[in-house]
């Protein structure tokens, strides 16, 4: 997320931008494709977007990396669409487009001047009729990509490794704790009868959001939509019951050595509760109080005042399953990790007994405003937000209505949440070192 340091501005932006709700159109085809409609014909540019609701954890265990490999494999790609042409029909009309996998989803969209919204439908459509996932040479190339891609994020990245370092600990059941880029051997070991199986069971229009926004006909975007979508065929979707965490009950200590760093840093580590409750709304308020801006609590403190760190960052990584409540800091001088944590810990014993003051309060509102405003400042935005409320919400309406919800949350709740998610005994505290050819942690 963006963060806006000007609070005056982003109190203003908010109060103009929040009072015109965004409108949108939304219906199902009869094949199970959502779609979503939002009109902006302020600029003729549109995006259009598909969700797929499937990410990292949907993978059968030693078949990781799926999900993200067909992110990639999805471009090489369709039955009307030859390999390597794809990126060169988006650009020479005039588009741009991109994709990504998580843990809960894949998601793909692309830029266009509107009158390119046919043919931004008709791709989209190919890409989930038409794959071309039995051409050995391109499934080759692609594994080759997503190696490269994992070296040069993680292997070979300075502190690449952070969140899989404290994932890897936390979750010792639920497949957040797995690599979302996958295993080599996992994707080696794949043949094609796989791919093919991964690609119908998650990739069909019934486990699918489809988003249209910008300068846009409605009725026009329908009729497209219903042409190029409505006789894809679904599928019987496979869902998986997850496995549930066991609470952690004491501290987890771990170290993770990294020789492409040559400063360590201190990570902590929660897991707190999913995306669509409200107590992880109320993680999001204290994560912003804690360490969001220079005049954040934890900022403050161990960068201007104690000159004790190079950074201190607090996030709520809300995710479908559960969410993970992260801290990292960086020492500064000869301070050490165990001077971090505990100039950490003693910020959060604070917002354990004492309320926040009334001026950090409203500091932290208007600091989520200008957040919201932010994402939905785009028609990508707008289209991203849609999806995702609509996917992982099942309320696409909350592109409109969540701000309330943080508007409401009181300094109460901040302080009975930190109680009861960020205590000593439930974490994982983890120790990232500067390594070498013979003291690293592998990644796989």
């Amino acid at each position: 997320m963006r963060n806006i340091l000007t609070i005056t501005f982003s109190a203003f932006s908010f109060l103009a931008v929040n009072s015109q709700q965004i409108e949108f159109v939304e219906y199902d085809l009869d094949n199970g494709l959502h779609v979503i409609l939002h009109q902006d014909n302020t600029a003729p540019v549109i995006t259009t977007a598909v969700s797929y609701h499937v990410g990292s954890k949907d993978e059968e265990e030693g078949r990781t990396g799926f999900a993200h490999f067909f992110e990639h494999l999805l471009f090489e790609g369709t039955k009307n669409i030859e390999g390597g042409q794809w990126f060169k029909i988006v650009e020479a009309n005039g588009g741009s487009n991109n994709a990504y996998t998580s843990d809960d989803q894949t998601y793909y969209y692309e830029v266009f001047p509107s009158n390119k919204l046919e043919l931004s439908l008709w791709m989209e459509s190919e890409r989930m009729l038409h794959p071309i996932i039995r051409q050995e040479d391109r499934i080759e190339l692609q594994e080759g990509v997503v190696k490269e891609e994992k070296n040069f994020r993680l292997r070979n990245a300075p502190y690449g490794a952070l969140l899989y370092a404290v994932r890897s600990n936390l979750y010792k059941k639920h497949p957040y704790g797995r690599l979302t880029i996958g295993l080599d051997k996992d994707l080696e070991a794949a043949n094609i009868d796989d791919f093919i199986k991964f690609n119908q069971l998650y990739h069909k229009p019934n486990n699918a959001t489809l988003v249209v926004a910008g300068d846009i006909d409605v009725e026009e975007a329908k009729m497209l939509i219903k042409k190029y979508f409505n006789d894809i065929p679904s599928s019987e979707l496979f869902k998986k019951e997850l496995p549930k965490e066991d609470p952690i009950t004491e501290t987890i200590e771990a170290t993770w050595y990294d020789p492409n760093v040559q400063v360590p840093a201190l990570l902590i580590g929660y897991i707190t509760p999913k995306m669509n409750t409200r107590e992880s709304r109320v993680l999001n308020l204290l994560s912003t109080y804690l360490s969001d801006g220079k005049s954040s609590v934890l900022y403050k403190k161990m960068i201007d005042e104690k000159k004790m760190a190079l950074g201190v960052q607090t996030i709520n990584l809300a995710q479908e399953d559960y969410g993970t409540y992260l801290m990292l800091a960086v020492p500064l001088g000869d301070f050490t990790l165990d001077d971090l944590l505990s100039e950490i810990d003693e910020e959060i014993t604070k917002v354990q007994k004492d309320l926040i003051s009334d001026r950090d309060y409203e500091k932290l509102q208007n600091i989520l405003e200008s957040q919201f405003v932010s994402r939905n400042a785009s028609i990508e935005g707008i289209a991203n937000s849609l999806s995702d409320y609509h996917t992982f919400y099942g309320d696409a309406n909350l592109i409109n209505t969540e701000i309330e919800i943080y508007q409401s949350v009181t300094k109460e709740e901040i302080r009975e949440v930190a109680r009861k998610y960020l205590m000593p005994n439930q974490r994982v505290v983890l120790d990232y070192l500067p390594g070498d050819d013979n003291n690293k942690t592998i990644i796989e």
